[in-house]
């Protein structure tokens, strides 16, 4: 380290540039190598920081810790094997209905264009939409059909994501069990003043971020296929979940509204276009009035960044990537900004004059 620092700084970052870029390639190809044994265990992370936080709170309640483990692993498996038994079904069958329902909405779609298109012509306004539309919308049913078939073959047919799904529940029970020892083993590798501070940053933007965007996009879904029902709109409830399932992801809750309008829209025009105001109404009460309570000014980070984070962790992890970038990033900024603030350097110079305090004290009392 001594040479590098007399080294000119051109000559350094030179230097870092392409050691930086060599090591991040080597990083996508590991994560590409073991994709599924990389998505089994962040999975089981993540659903360990979830479950530790109602865990807390019974042991903020007074409850020992292994009866409030027990009792909350009880209470997640009765809800998994109750949303297994009653909401799974239902997808499952609106899955099938708008596989076999969306031709006919596409050539409902092409009628209502034909109609607009003459009373364009009418108008005498020379404008042809018809053979573009009809274009994007055959591409849209191929892309759904191609997605919606994927989805139950993975669901039924691939015997690997079964074996996946039971190990990351397995390996996620050990985690909530010994995720302390298994942690605090990780961190011995960090010096004392570091290792606290990155445990207390990662905690609180992992667990505080997934628990704010699950309770929002939990929320979201209920308002959301209560209100399409309310307006009869077809396959409500999966409409409305797949709206709260795109909210988890940033920008996303724009994208499944839009997508969702769209389909509606080919059916019926003004209620689609009905559809579209209700969502978004929602999601604006849901943004402005429940977000801020939740979740505030979690990570802080610019637009710019999120993006960047999150076209990132596309490349490297697909979904999970996407839902993992910006607690990511979060606490990347964090860790950078105590650095930068001194932290770390305030801790360990505390720490140095406990030690020489100590000294001081055993060797007067000698």
């Amino acid at each position: 380290m001594q040479t590098v620092n007399k080294w000119p700084r051109w000559l350094t970052v030179g230097l870092a540039f392409p050691i930086v870029i060599l090591n991040g390639w080597l990083l996508i190809q590991v994560v590409h190598y073991f994709q599924p044994l990389v998505s089994v265990f962040v999975s089981a992370v993540l659903l360990a920081f979830v479950l530790d936080y109602p865990i807390q709170f019974f042991q903020s309640r007074g409850v020992q810790r292994n009866l409030a483990i027990g009792g909350v692993l009880l209470l997640a498996v009765v809800i998994l094997v109750g949303l297994g038994l009653t909401l799974l079904p239902l997808i499952i069958q609106q899955l099938n209905e708008l596989v076999n329902v969306l031709p006919n909405w596409i050539d409902s779609g092409v009628q209502q264009l034909d109609a607009f298109q003459n009373w364009i012509a009418t108008q005498t306004v020379p404008v042809n939409l018809s053979s573009l539309v009809t274009q994007v919308l055959e591409r849209l049913s191929n892309q759904l059909q191609s997605v919606t078939g994927k989805i139950l073959g993975l669901a039924f047919d691939t015997i690997g994501v079964v074996v996946n799904v039971v190990l990351a529940i397995v390996l996620t029970t050990y985690m909530v069990l010994n995720g302390d020892r298994l942690w605090d083993g990780v961190y011995q590798w960090f010096p004392v003043n570091i290792g606290a501070k990155v445990r207390e940053i990662l905690r609180e933007d992992f667990h505080n971020y997934f628990i704010g965007q699950a309770t929002l996009g939990a929320v979201l879904a209920l308002t959301v296929t209560l209100a399409f029902v309310a307006l009869r709109v077809p396959l409500a409830l999966l409409f409305g979940l797949a709206i709260g399932f795109f909210s988890l992801f940033p920008f996303g809750t724009g994208i499944g509204i839009g997508l969702v309008s769209l389909l509606v829209a080919l059916e019926n025009f003004w209620q689609g276009v009905e559809v579209l105001g209700v969502a978004v109404a929602i999601d604006q009460i849901n943004s402005n009035f429940i977000a801020p309570r939740i979740l505030g000014n979690l990570t802080g980070l610019n637009p710019v960044w999120v993006v960047v984070s999150l076209l990132l962790g596309a490349k490297l992890g697909g979904v999970l990537g996407l839902l993992v970038a910006i607690p990511t990033a979060s606490f990347i900024k964090d860790i950078a900004d105590s650095w930068r603030a001194g932290e770390f350097h305030r801790v360990e110079n505390t720490e140095a004059d406990s030690g020489r305090v100590e000294g001081e004290v055993v060797v007067t009392n000698s």
